[in-house]
């Protein structure tokens, strides 16, 4: 339990019939005093988010280097699926595991090792590639050693930041992550592009294993008595199995949980898509490729600060986010016009990063806090984790079929799972669909199941 301020949070109440609260009251309004940047107030976040801001633009230049390099070295969309599948496979074989490090270990110290770690890889890449040795095998096998090592950093990165700004700025805090790793992709996108043109892609890799230094000055320099302390869970057997049923019993963590395997495994496989439409449909280079990298980031940052003002996450908006993600997706796959393909990167960054921080908050909201880690690594495990999956199969598809129609599918999977999550939500809480005609405004409102209709877990 959080001794800090701010005690723990209890999740948003769930049934439609708790008292109605105040209307001008914050949570009515979703928002709540203090600021979009409230967080940037505490100084060991202040810290965090600087030096992440830093190897956030290295990892963007990596990210695009790495995948030119690959498409330029093989010529196959395939293989770059299969690299991205090899940096996120160890996500999918051992992220619980990383969950249960997360929740026995100190943190901070956890996330020394792996951005020293994660430095270490990326210097290595860049001595093979500048030396001209080079060769694809050793791109997968750096990638399948990065994605060990997140086993471990993205789930402690998760819920370390409540350590630093405690429950009731958790919320804020994960949409300045995420405002802050995008704003990267505004940089690292852009930069790499020149780069590669210009130098190759070894001096991307170099800057990337250096940007590291930053995030580890910056846990060094953070004052441990402003952390808020947590329960840490004790050793023992079968902790993995008590996370898995402790999400199985709890409708708030397990469908929006299975909404996020969804979308991420077939609907987030860009560098897949957009490296291909920039270079088989558009006939374009790797500037091209940076530049729709830099849209969708732009509407990401956008995305991300809309949800920092807000302090509720509530279903709709997770649910609408993820409709209209895959539906974009759809639109922008049957553009034949390289202008309006490129600002419709906008728009899916937006609602991308809208859907993706508000369930990062509401799974973390909704978690006791000595679960976190295991849960957040569960969530983060089907995000990733799924990407050794869909990203061969995407790529296969691409390859096969044509961008357009790798894209279409992509967004068809992504529609298609939040529809019918949102629907076992609505049966989940309770409620029904119901199409309000009045005034000549259809609206779509949930409403109250009667008590006949309720099914039996709902009415238990």
């Amino acid at each position: 339990m959080s001794t800090g301020p701010g005690a723990d949070s209890a999740p948003a109440p769930k049934h439609p019939t708790n008292p109605a609260p105040d209307p001008a009251s914050p949570v009515t309004t979703g928002r709540i005093r203090g600021g979009t940047f409230r967080s940037l107030k505490i100084r060991n976040y202040r810290l965090f988010a600087t030096g992440a801001m830093i190897s956030n633009t290295g990892t963007w230049m990596s990210r695009i280097a790495q995948d030119w390099l690959v498409l330029s070295i093989t010529g196959s969309s395939t293989a770059v699926g299969i690299t991205t599948a090899m940096q996120f496979l160890p996500m999918l074989l051992f992220g619980l595991y990383g969950g249960v490090l997360a929740d026995r270990c100190p943190r901070r110290l956890l996330l020394m090792f792996t951005q020293t770690a994660l430095g270490l890889c990326g210097l290595a890449l860049a001595a093979l590639t500048l030396s001209g040795h080079v060769q694809v095998w050793h791109v997968y096998l750096i990638a399948f050693l990065l994605g060990m090592v997140t086993v471990v950093d993205n789930p402690t990165r998760q819920v370390f930041v409540n350590e630093m700004v405690g429950p009731k700025d958790l919320r804020n805090a994960v949409s300045l992550n995420s405002a802050n790793f995008q704003s990267a992709r505004l940089v690292g996108p852009a930069v790499a592009g020149v780069l590669i043109t210009a130098v190759g892609s070894g001096w991307a890799f170099l800057i990337n294993g250096l940007s590291f230094a930053a995030p580890i000055i910056g846990l060094l320099l953070m004052r441990t008595s402003e952390l808020h302390k947590v329960e840490r869970a004790p050793r023992g057997k079968g902790q993995l199995r008590e996370g898995l049923r402790y999400v199985a019993g709890n409708p708030d963590l397990i469908w929006p949980i299975v909404l996020v395997g969804f979308i991420g495994t077939f609907g987030f496989n860009f560098p897949i898509w957009l490296s291909a439409f920039a270079d088989d449909v558009f006939h374009a280079g790797p500037g091209t490729y940076g530049l729709l990298n830099t849209l969708i980031a732009i509407g990401s940052v956008a995305g991300a600060l809309l949800a920092a003002r807000r302090v509720v996450a509530r279903r709709r908006l997770l649910v609408g986010a993820a409709l209209m993600f895959g539906v974009l997706e759809m639109v922008a796959a049957a553009t034949p016009y390289f202008w309006l393909f490129a600002a419709l990167m906008v728009p899916i960054g937006i609602f991308s990063l809208t859907f993706n921080v508000t369930a990062n908050s509401s799974v973390q909201l909704a978690t006791d806090p000595a679960m976190r880690g295991r849960v957040m690594s569960l969530f983060m495990m089907v995000f990733v984790g799924g990407t050794p999956i869909g990203g061969p199969l995407v790529g296969w598809l691409t390859d096969t079929c044509g961008a357009r129609i790798g894209f279409a599918a992509g967004g068809l999977v992504s529609a298609a799972a939040a529809g019918t999550v949102g629907l076992l939500l609505v049966r989940a809480g309770g409620l029904r669909v119901k199409l309000d005609l009045r005034r000549g405004h259809p609206r779509v409102v949930f409403v109250p199941r009667a008590p006949e209709e309720k099914p039996l877990a709902a009415t238990a």
